[in-house]
């Protein structure tokens, strides 16, 4: 690494780390803009509104990551280009794409960093909602709910505790996978979770089979097992969550199951696939912003906040509309979530190859 090299890199960093401890406030005083009556009408105390916010950090600074490394990246470059930094690089002997190289290397770092922390928002948005929101995350039982299980058993349970894992007046039943299948129903007085084998067993009750004919058979059963159901005590606990708290898996887990029952998962598949495409932008937006501070012929810091605002509107703009698209599955998931990362990434290539070297 080069003196050069060393200069930008410290000075992105520099601007990256003021920028991404500034923006977090700011998102902060907008939501607490907005929610603060619904504080008060549940009567939080100030503590326990700094220890939710305190857990909503994570998801600020990754909303923050794309905008401080496009502000970092801005800055860095115009700022050279006002001194002509540019051009006595140029002269040296270094272009333009040398000498911007340990900007696109650090922006590659920061996104991968970005990328690690993609699990760990919901898990910490999750703790935030049950501390603002007053949602009980720990409860010791549960009645009267339907479940859906990844292996198509559908559930209907009248009480479950988890304490001593138990299931109580249970009602099971499988429609079979084909026209020609059988479809299974059961009704059972209780089911015990067998931590040791990983397994529910369930005992005392009612198996009913029926043919694609309509011919019936039933028949009593002491014990039973039931390999399709794989789905453990906490898993069965968890409600319907927003998905901006489901983790990469959860939400997969989640669209599989609104498949089953024969819904729409385009919505889950778009944001699964934006918990990839979003950090993934810090370095296409870096991409894009860094030719576009090439030019002198405008204001100083104007000009950089200008094109910091501008670009970041326009991806979260893109963003918002190719989502809609997703959910509404006019578009796949996968090409919703990463349209505007490819349209951001072309056009950056574009003014990169036409910034003079």
């Amino acid at each position: 690494m080069t003196i050069l090299d060393r200069l930008v890199a410290f000075t992105f960093l520099r601007l990256f780390v003021v920028s991404i401890l500034a923006t977090p406030p700011l998102f902060i005083l907008g939501n607490l803009t907005e929610k603060l009556d619904d504080y008060l009408d549940a009567e939080l105390t100030l503590g326990e509104i700094a220890r939710g916010y305190f857990f909503n950090l994570p998801e600020y600074f990754q909303w923050s990551f794309p905008m401080a490394g496009l502000i970092a990246a801005v800055f860095t470059v115009h700022a050279m280009t006002t001194h002509r930094e540019i051009v006595a690089a140029k002269a040296g002997g270094v272009s333009f794409h040398r000498l911007v190289l340990p900007i696109l290397v650090l922006g590659t770092a920061l996104a991968g960093l970005a990328l690690a922390t993609t699990d760990l928002v919901p898990l910490s948005k999750r703790k935030a909602s049950a501390i603002l929101e007053q949602r009980n995350l720990s409860r010791e039982w549960r009645s009267d709910f339907v479940y859906q299980t990844e292996g198509g058993l559908l559930l209907a349970v009248q009480r479950l505790e988890t304490l001593r894992p138990r299931m109580s007046g249970v009602g099971i039943h499988h429609p079979g996978r084909g026209p020609d299948s059988v479809a299974v129903h059961a009704e059972v007085d209780r089911a015990l979770w067998l931590p040791e084998e990983e397994r529910w067993e369930f005992e005392n009750g009612t198996l009913r089979r029926i043919w694609p004919d309509g011919v019936q058979s039933s028949s009593r059963f002491q014990r039973l097992r039931v390999p399709a159901l794989v789905e453990r005590p906490e898993q069965l606990m968890e409600e319907v969550r927003d998905p901006e708290e489901l983790t990469y898996d959860e939400l997969e887990r989640q669209a599989r199951i609104v498949e089953r029952g024969g819904g729409k998962s385009g919505e889950l598949r778009t944001k699964k696939e934006q918990k990839l495409a979003i950090p993934v932008a810090t370095l296409v937006i870096i991409l894009l912003g860094t030719p576009l501070a090439t030019s002198a012929k405008r204001g100083g810091a104007a000009y950089g906040i200008g094109i910091s605002l501008g670009t970041t509107i326009a991806y979260v703009l893109l963003l918002k509309v190719s989502g809609a698209f997703g959910a509404a599955e006019v578009l796949p998931p996968t090409w919703a979530a990463w349209l505007p990362n490819g349209m951001f990434a072309a056009a950056g290539l574009v003014l990169l190859a036409r910034v003079r070297t």
